[in-house]
């Protein structure tokens, strides 16, 4: 029989072959590490505000675009784009732990909203959520269970 030492079939086993464990390990290895480089995602990362009952208040830096243009920081207007850098940094610079909420209307476009975002983040500003409102559901579908908490306006 395979790995008895002789051959007696009651003699102790004194040595494991090991080579199969190596090779499995080391295929499973290298499925791993190209499969790593495919999942790394080129999106940009933000940091979604979590709700707790009863846990601790958090400043939120509300900004807020709107369909004609025009853009708000914490229900007040900003004319331009310094502006809006300079009131970003006095918030994070009082709140360290500051969380932004970008709400836009769905006529802006997709380059206003990244354009608003890119100054958030030369600010220093890196946890970043968007507010929604729920939409309806789709009939005959169920949305799987997230960890993450839709803002509303």
């Amino acid at each position: 029989m395979a790995g008895f030492s002789s051959n007696k079939a009651t003699a102790p086993i004194t040595g494991i072959n090991v080579t199969p464990l190596v090779d499995i390990t080391l295929v499973l290895l290298i499925i791993f590490m190209v499969t790593a480089k495919l999942v790394v995602s080129r999106a940009m990362p933000m940091d979604l505000p979590k709700a707790a009952t009863g846990g601790e208040v958090q400043q939120i830096f509300s900004v807020s675009l709107r369909a004609d243009g025009t853009t708000y920081v914490d229900s007040e207007r900003v004319a331009n784009d310094q502006a809006l850098l300079a009131r970003a940094q006095q918030a994070l610079t009082e709140h360290p732990e500051l969380r932004a909420v970008v709400q836009a209307d769905g006529t802006v476009q997709h380059s206003a909203v990244m354009h608003v975002l890119d100054v958030m983040r030369q600010a220093g500003l890196s946890r970043i959520a968007f507010g929604v409102q729920p939409g309806p559901k789709v009939e005959g579908q169920t949305a799987p269970p997230t960890n993450t908490t839709e803002v509303m306006p």
